[in-house]
């Protein structure tokens, strides 16, 4: 479920040497499977594992998660990397705003999942999201962007040589992507 690199796994090793006896790492997902979720770790004294928890055991401590955020977390990482700036805990959930979906799911779930746990996260930079409207019948996915792409001059570019071309890559069974979108100059417009 959570893969924990080495350089993590003695981090957590050193700050749990100086905490109470049993205390563990809890992973967990603060409104898991929408646009707002945030993942998290914190301490789990032995009177905060729930009977519900998922145990993921690592030498010499483990990891908690509660039933809520667990499918929320497959996949996901935690490392600490170590450079000129310092030291930093990081943790990357691709699964946190939308949980992850079967291969055989139907195509417009499985395009959902990509445009949120893909697509959205890098369009996020710029203050814009984008939102499948719908899969035509001749297999075009139509779009409607939002936020900062709403008008934004390089939308035709986003569109045709980042979204379309990511989309086309992963589902052979699209023939292209529509954009629905009427699109407007704005403050909100990321130039």
């Amino acid at each position: 479920m959570i893969k924990i690199t080495e350089q993590a796994q003695n981090h957590f090793s050193k700050l749990l040497a100086n905490q109470e006896t049993g205390t563990q790492i809890r992973v967990f997902v603060i409104n898991p499977g929408t646009p707002t979720a945030e993942c998290g770790v914190s301490y789990c004294p032995p009177d905060a594992i729930e009977a519900s928890d998922t145990e993921l055991k690592f030498d010499p401590f483990s990891v908690f998660v509660d039933q809520l955020s667990a499918p929320f977390l497959v996949d996901a990482e935690i490392d600490f990397i170590t450079d000129q700036l310092g030291s930093q805990l990081t943790l990357k959930a691709p699964n946190a705003k939308m949980r992850k979906v079967a291969d055989d799911a139907p195509l417009i779930e499985r395009v959902e999942y990509v445009l949120q746990s893909k697509i959205n996260p890098q369009l996020a930079n710029h203050g814009g999201r984008v939102t499948l409207m719908e899969i035509t019948d001749d297999a075009f996915a139509v779009l409607q962007f939002g936020g900062g792409c709403n008008g934004c001059s390089m939308v035709d570019v986003t569109l045709k040589n980042g979204i379309e071309k990511e989309l086309l890559q992963t589902f052979p069974e699209l023939k292209g992507v529509k954009d629905s979108t009427e699109h407007q100059r704005g403050e909100h417009s990321y130039y």
